[in-house]
């Protein structure tokens, strides 16, 4: 039964990390449109709550027995943890403005190596050999596959420290997905983190765009950060049919229910291995919506990550004698 639950973990997890790595391709055509990080969030967060508390109300009312209801503590704390979803959205997207998507998405996926630290640490147990090399093939994989190797890249610190955050915000997403509030059904443990996340997209939209158009004070404080005025404007409601849904779908619905439902049986440090499937998601998309060349070493890399994810999951006869004895 155990194994079972983590092969159902790391097919939850890995289709999650694929159409959560589609996200980058849509929002490079929002903003290719001129809308604004603001403008894309704020969308992709509101549609999927809504969207959550559709689908949590047809569980409701379809459902033969009574769902469990979280307890005021565990509303707070959902919130509290949930703000990492609404960071890691956000300080991924304001990357992308400074460095280029591929970039991104490597600062990105140092969530890899994040989670199995973190993991060493809560566990105070060292990784094994096995998660330790397909850390690495992973990270060799991440390079290649974004022709790093090739490419002169000029960096960005800014977009740099943004990507970083994005990875570090998006460790903690996986590790509260895996540790609080396991009992409550996904849809109600979803709609409260996102509630979390939401509120600090929410006051980003407000300080970075709504707030400057409307107060001087405000306006001041923001040009201390940045002398680009371009975003400070009304907000253009047409973002929510041209890509909101899409985001919405991609980004706060259907990732976080998987996420909710894969890491609490894959655990997190194989749990943060078969995410990196996002990466490849990613390329492919590039290459089929924005018509981005993709040469061949950068498929080497990819297929360097489906066999880091394949040796993570290979069965070990020694574990399973460990297991035993214990």
């Amino acid at each position: 039964m155990e194994k079972k639950n983590i092969l159902k973990g790391v097919l939850f997890v890995g289709i999650g990390a694929s159409i959560y790595g589609m996200l980058a391709t849509f929002v490079k055509l929002a903003y290719q449109e001129g809308y604004t990080t603001s403008e894309v969030t704020t969308s992709q967060f509101l549609l999927g709550l809504v969207g959550l508390l559709i689908l949590n109300f047809i569980q409701t009312i379809t459902s033969k027995k009574t769902l469990p209801s979280p307890t005021g503590k565990e509303v707070r704390n959902l919130m509290i943890a949930g703000t990492s979803l609404g960071c890691t959205s956000l300080f991924y997207y304001i990357s992308v403005q400074y460095i280029n998507v591929s970039i991104a998405i490597v600062l990105l996926m140092q969530s890899v190596w994040f989670s199995v630290v973190a993991e060493s640490f809560l566990t105070k147990k060292l990784p094994n050999a096995r998660k330790i090399i397909s850390v690495i093939i992973v990270l060799i994989g991440t390079i290649l596959a974004t022709n790093l190797v090739n490419t002169e890249i000029e960096l960005d610190f800014k977009g740099v420290f943004w990507g970083l955050l994005a990875a570090a915000s998006y460790t903690l997403t996986m590790f509260t997905s895996n540790t609080l509030a396991t009992h409550l059904p996904v849809f109600r443990k979803s709609i409260i983190m996102l509630s979390g996340g939401s509120i600090v997209i929410f006051a980003f939209l407000f300080f970075a765009q709504i707030g400057p158009l409307h107060f001087d004070g405000l306006k001041s404080i923001y040009l201390n950060f940045t002398e680009n005025t371009e975003h400070i404007h009304s907000f253009r409601y047409s973002i929510l049919w041209k890509y909101g849904f899409v985001l919405a779908i991609f980004g706060t619905i259907i990732p976080p229910i998987l996420f909710n439902i894969g890491f609490p049986n894959a655990g997190l440090g194989l749990g943060s291995i078969v995410s990196s499937l996002e990466l490849p998601v990613s390329v492919t998309m590039a290459f089929v919506l924005l018509g981005e060349k993709v040469i061949a070493i950068q498929w080497v890399g990819i297929a360097l990550i489906l066999f880091a994810i394949v040796l993570m999951n290979l069965p070990s006869q020694k574990s399973y004698k460990v297991a035993e004895i214990s």
